[in-house]
């Protein structure tokens, strides 16, 4: 994965600087430390789902360019097979896959988590939009504003990502939800 992190924060760079933005500014729009955002566009550490969404708005392209190095152009339809999906490295507990990142000017990104068990809570993160979270397998726990929140199987919460949230997946087992970021 750390292959894939250097090749995706190269094409970060190489956009961020094709679009005349300072590391500092993306760093104050993303709210991060500039060492972190750093770390980022040099492969030294793994950009989270949400950082690589806001990133590609900011340089008005589509999350695929960012994750595959292709220009999206897919505008009909897309197909993603099972498990072809283009991965994505969050955080050590969440593993994205994204299902539609060949589709070009999309009003939603939608992905499948899988979240590892950690037996603790979570760090929260933050992104613009709203986001909707359909349970597949498993019991998890999703932590948003004050509030902490069951979902089972089958189970779903639609919500403002702009509030801190994070989900924990529950009963020692791996929790699986397609997540819907708009």
């Amino acid at each position: 994965m750390q292959e894939k992190s250097k090749e995706i924060g190269s094409r970060v760079m190489e956009l961020r600087e094709l679009s005349d933005i300072t590391i500092d500014k993306m760093a104050q729009d993303l709210e991060i430390p500039a060492k972190t955002y750093q770390k980022y566009e040099s492969g030294d550490e793994e950009i989270p789902a949400s950082a690589l969404y806001e990133i590609a708005n900011k340089l008005k392209v589509d999350l695929g360019l960012l994750l595959t190095g292709e220009e999206t152009r897919m505008h009909i339809f897309t197909v993603t097979r099972k498990g072809k999906g283009a991965a994505v490295e969050r955080q050590k507990q969440y593993k994205y896959e994204n299902l539609a990142e060949k589709f070009i000017h999309k009003k939603a990104e939608p992905f499948i988590v899988t979240v590892d068990p950690t037996g603790k809570e979570p760090s929260k993160n933050t992104h613009p939009g709203q986001e909707f979270n359909y349970v597949l397998k498993g019991s998890m726990k999703l932590y948003i504003h004050h509030h902490e929140i069951i979902l089972n199987e089958g189970d779903s919460i639609f919500f403002d990502s702009t509030y801190e949230h994070a989900m924990e997946a529950l009963n020692g087992k791996n929790a699986k939800f397609m997540a819907i970021v708009m």
